[in-house]
């Protein structure tokens, strides 16, 4: 399993007149198959997760993924590390759903029926083959962010960041997504404000006011996080 370290890992932006601080030092090892994030809108949860692939680097600290420093080497640990955003929109870029899975393919596949092929493949992996040729725009959210996920994986990534991957699913959606999620053999830090989701991880990190509170089992977590919400 993939090894993530947070070494007093710190995130500050300028302000008018200083700094605010939106993620307080963190030192965890994570090693765990399903890590989950939680806490309020705001609170640096997405921050922390974005450390991991470089979207955003430590103002002071470290981070390293499998003993490489994120900082140092950004382009080698996002070879490793896949990164799914709330919203597809912002990931597929291509006018079909082959096509943007080519285009994850395109560094690593040099030969053009090849990576076709293989696009294919990793479209009926997960249940998009028959939309193989249509637009990106005809899909559901659904299947929007399932291609999402495709365009991610297809590339074989160790470690998969998923941003709040259902916050724009109905129930149904949500539990589609949620079952190639945890079906995954890659490590999979999740961040959710889906409390069902965060019972299935095997980890999970409250965040709050830029730093961790509890980090501990999820039914834990879980308690935690809901003693901070006002009845």
């Amino acid at each position: 399993m993939p090894r993530i370290e947070l070494d007093r890992a710190c995130v500050t932006v300028p302000v008018s007149g200083g700094e605010r601080t939106i993620l307080e030092p963190v030192t965890r090892t994570l090693t765990e198959q399903r890590i989950g994030l939680i806490g309020a809108n705001g609170s640096g949860k997405s921050t922390l997760a974005r450390l991991v692939n470089g979207l955003v680097t430590p103002s002071t600290g470290r981070v390293l993924v499998d003993g490489v420093d994120v900082a140092q080497d950004g382009a080698a640990v996002r070879r490793r590390v896949g990164f799914c955003f709330t919203d597809p929109a912002a990931q597929l870029v291509m006018p079909t759903c082959v096509e943007d899975v080519e285009l994850s393919l395109r560094r690593t596949v040099r030969d053009a029926k090849e990576r076709r092929r293989r696009a294919l493949d990793v479209l009926d992996r997960y249940g998009l083959a028959a939309q193989a040729e249509l637009s990106v725009h005809s899909l559901s959210g659904g299947q929007r962010q399932l291609l999402a996920l495709a365009g991610v994986l297809a590339t074989d990534p160790a470690i998969l960041v998923a941003d709040e991957p259902t916050t724009l699913l109905d129930l149904a959606n949500t539990r589609r997504v949620a079952e190639v999620l945890f079906g995954l053999p890659q490590q999979l830090l999740l961040v959710t404000h889906d409390l069902d989701l965060v019972r299935r991880c095997d980890r999970v990190l409250v965040v709050e006011q830029a730093r961790v509170r509890f980090d501990g089992p999820a039914d834990g977590a879980v308690a935690d996080y809901l003693s901070t919400v006002p009845s």
